[in-house]
C-alpha cells in the first residue's frame, strides 16, 4: 500500500499537472491514472453530471475493457446522493453486494471491490469518481481521504476548464450573432436569430420576444421559436402578470416555471414541458420595450456568464430593433416625399 507521505505528493503533483493541462479532456485523464497509479488499482473511472437529464456520464476510465458497462446513468444520480450522505461508498465484493449492478460483469472483468466518492464544485455534487481493484480490499481511512482529496481537486479544475471553454464559446457565439444582427436592417431576419439563431447555439428549448404595447399594457409575441402554436395562444401576456421586473430593467431567472408565483400561465408551462426560463430586458435607447425569454425543457442553473450573453444579445436586438424601425420610418417617409412630388410635377 501507498502511505500518506506519497498521497501527499501525488495531490501535489497532480495539482501542479492540473494547472498545465489544455484540454478537457487531459484533465480528466489525469484525474483517473492519478487514482489508479497512486492507490495500486486495478481500475478508475470519472462520471460527471450532464446538465441535461440530470444522468451521470462516463467520461474518463482507465484499465477498463471496452466492452465492461457501467450502472444505469440515472441511477448513477441516485448512487451520487448516497455517496454525498455518507462520504463515501467502500465495497468489498462487488460481485455479490446488492449495493451495485452487474455483479457478472463486474466477476467477469475481474473486479473485487470499489471504492466511490463525490466529485464535488462549489458545495454541489458533478459526478462521482469510482475506484476498482483487482484483489478484495478493505480500504484504509487514509485511502478514502486521498481518493477524496483527488476528487475533490478535480472538480474544481474542471470547473475552471469547463468555465473557461464556455467564456470561449460565449465570446465567439456573441461576436457571429452580433455581426449577423448588426448587419441587417431586414426586421425578419433580426427576430430570426434572436430566436431560432440563439436557441441554437445556447441549447435550449425555444424563445420569443415580446414588445411592450403601451395602450393594452400587454407584452405583444413579435417572434418566437421552437413552441407549439397551443402555447404561443395561450392568452394575453400582461406586462405587470408575467415576470413584471424584467420592463424595470431586471434580468429574472426562472428554475422551477411550474411553481413560481412570477409566472403568469404555469399550467400551461407544464404542458408545454418548460421547467426554466431567463427573461432579459430588450432596450431601445434608454427605455424598455420589450423582453427575450428563452425556455428549456430541462432545470438550469444559468451561470453569470451565460447571463451576461444573453443580457448583451438581448441590447444588441433592441439596439437592431431601433435600427430597423427607423429604416422603415424613413423608407416611408422617403416614398411619400416621392409620392408628394410626383403629384406636384402633373401640374406642369
Amino acid at each position: 500500500m501507498t502511505n500518506s507521505n506519497n498521497y501527499f505528493k501525488t495531490i501535489c503533483h497532480i495539482s501542479r499537472e492540473f494547472s498545465t493541462a489544455k484540454e478537457n479532456d487531459e484533465l480528466l485523464q489525469l484525474i483517473v491514472k492519478g487514482a489508479v497509479d497512486t492507490m495500486n488499482a486495478k481500475a478508475a473511472a470519472l462520471f460527471l453530471a450532464e446538465e441535461k437529464g440530470d444522468v451521470f456520464k462516463t467520461v474518463a476510465q482507465i484499465g477498463l475493457s471496452d466492452d465492461y458497462l457501467h450502472a444505469d446513468p440515472g441511477k448513477g444520480r441516485m448512487l451520487s446522493e448516497k455517496v454525498l450522505q455518507e462520504g463515501h461508498l467502500s465495497v468489498y465484493d462487488a460481485t455479490a453486494d446488492p449495493a451495485v449492478e452487474n455483479h457478472d460483469l463486474k466477476k467477469a472483468e475481474g473486479i473485487a471491490s470499489l471504492l466511490v466518492v463525490p466529485v464535488m464544485a462549489k458545495g454541489a455534487v458533478i459526478g462521482v469518481l469510482t475506484l476498482y481493484t483487482a484483489v478484495p480490499r478493505h480500504f484504509s481511512r487514509d485511502e478514502i481521504d486521498f481518493l477524496s482529496a483527488l476528487a475533490e481537486q478535480g472538480g474544481m479544475a474542471i470547473m475552471n476548464t469547463r468555465l473557461l471553454d464556455r467564456i470561449r464559446q460565449n465570446a465567439k457565439l456573441f461576436l457571429d450573432i452580433a455581426q449577423s444582427i448588426n448587419s441587417s436592417l431586414d426586421i425578419k431576419k433580426i427576430l430570426h436569430i434572436l430566436t431560432a439563431d440563439i436557441s441554437e447555439a445556447l441549447g435550449v428549448r425555444g424563445a420569443t420576444i415580446r414588445l411592450l404595447d403601451k395602450d393594452t399594457g400587454n407584452l405583444e409575441l413579435v417572434a418566437s421559436y421552437g413552441l407549439s402554436e397551443r402555447f404561443l395562444q395561450k392568452g394575453a401576456v400582461s406586462a405587470d402578470k408575467s415576470i413584471k421586473n424584467v420592463l424595470e430593467g431586471e434580468t429574472v431567472i426562472i428554475e422551477n416555471a411550474v411553481e413560481d408565483d412570477r409566472i403568469q400561465y404555469r399550467e400551461e408551462m407544464d404542458q408545454e414541458g418548460i421547467v426554466s426560463i431567463i427573461c432579459s430586458p430588450i432596450r431601445s435607447g434608454d427605455e424598455i420595450i420589450g423582453s427575450m425569454r428563452l425556455f428549456t425543457d430541462f432545470k438550469m442553473h444559468f451561470p453569470e456568464d451565460m447571463v451576461m450573453m444573453v443580457n448583451a444579445l438581448a441590447d444588441q436586438g433592441g439596439l437592431a430593433i431601433q435600427n430597423a424601425s427607423m429604416y422603415l420610418r424613413l423608407k416611408d417617409d422617403k416614398e411619400c416625399l416621392e409620392r408628394d412630388i410626383w403629384s406636384h410635377r402633373m401640374w406642369f
